[in-house]
Formats: C-alpha cells, structure tokens, sequence
C-alpha cells in the first residue's frame, strides 16, 4: 500500500526528546540581505562560519552541522516600506536600506521533527527494525515558492553509523503515511549534527 504523501515536506516540528510537548520556541536569527539563495521553511538552516562573511543564517547542507530548521523571515520591504512576513527567505530579498533579513528558527538542540522518507525503509521487518537509530543525510535541497515549504527527504540509502545530519528515532504515528515499505513513510529524526551540542563538531551524538 502506498502512502498518501508523493513528496516531501521538509522538516515539521514534533514533539521535544524525552515525549515532552514541543513549546514551538524559535529564536531570532539573521540572514544577510540580498542572499542569492532561496531558504525554505522547514528547511536545516545552519551559522556560516566563515571569517569574512560569517554570522549568518545559510541552508545546512546534507552532511552539514544544524543549528535547526527555518519556520519563517520578517524584514520591511524595499519597494513598499512596508513590514512583510514569509514563511520563506525568497532568494536574492534586499530589504529597505540594504538591512538584514529576520530569521525566526526552531533550534532547540532536543527538538523531534516529522520528515518523509525518500524510499522504503525495507522489504523485511528486521531491515526496517535495523534502519532505527542510524544517521542519515537528506535529499538535495529544494522547494516551492508558491507555498515556500521545503520538500527535502530523509535519504535511505545514506544510512550509516558514523555521524550524519540527522537520526532515525522512530515511525510517525501517522496512519495515513506509514507504510514503511513505501517511499514518503513518515518518520521520528532528531538533528544529530546540532551546532548547540558538546561534540557536535567531531562526532555528532
């Protein structure tokens, strides 16, 4: 049986590590005005750290350390002056007066998110049980700017025991998408390769 979802969805805050509510936090953030890239919500977001341009908020690629994902941007608008809300970073955004792009993040280092699965997580019950921990990579980055949701999956094939950006924890309690032998099952990942986490430069946790 096919699961209902046929694409990805990017990453969708859950519940906190430990089965505890997720409080929705975010922090403040800033994007540098004029960023040539689009940043969509729901997308792994990360610090450059870089010594020139550093400071700013850029897309975390699949192997990359993660501060969290990106829930929306505010920033006053040039052509209007008007202050303007997207739940996206459309690319290439210079504000009034040249100033930074507002980045509002999910970046609690205990954060669960839901995220879709980019193939089957295997035929037997022991392959699926054996996927249940690993850490993984995600799909190239993409998304739409007609609703400015990423549609980034979790990679299967990139499963491994050395550190990658994100961990399997479980199956979504999803009925509708998860059938775990079917691409777009739903799935339980933590940010393994969190910037906010003792180790995370090195080795993950």
């Amino acid at each position: 049986m096919a699961n209902r979802n046929t694409s990805g969805f990017g990453l969708i805050q859950s519940m906190m590590v430990g089965n505890t509510p997720a409080t929705q936090g975010q922090s403040k953030y800033e994007i540098d005005a004029g960023e040539t890239n689009a940043i969509y919500n729901g997308e792994p977001v990360t610090i450059d750290i870089s010594t020139s341009t550093g400071g700013y908020i850029v897309t975390a690629g699949a192997g990359t350390i993660t501060i969290g994902t990106l829930n929306g941007v505010f920033y006053t608008a040039a052509s209007t002056l008007k202050p303007t809300w997207s739940n996206y970073y459309p690319a290439a955004t210079t504000p009034a007066n040249s100033e930074d792009v507002t980045a509002f993040v999910n970046d609690s280092p205990i954060q669960e998110f839901v995220i879709g699965t980019n193939a089957t997580l295997g035929g037997t019950l022991a392959l699926r049980k054996s996927k249940i921990g690993l850490t993984y990579a995600t799909s190239a980055v993409a998304g739409s700017t007609s609703t400015g949701k990423s549609s980034i999956t979790l990679d299967i094939s990139s499963a491994a025991t050395t550190a990658k950006q994100l961990r399997l924890v479980r199956v979504a309690e999803d009925p509708e998408n998860d059938t775990q032998t079917a691409a777009y099952c739903s799935v339980i990942v933590k940010i393994n390769l969190h910037l906010y986490l003792v180790g995370s430069l090195a080795t993950g946790i």
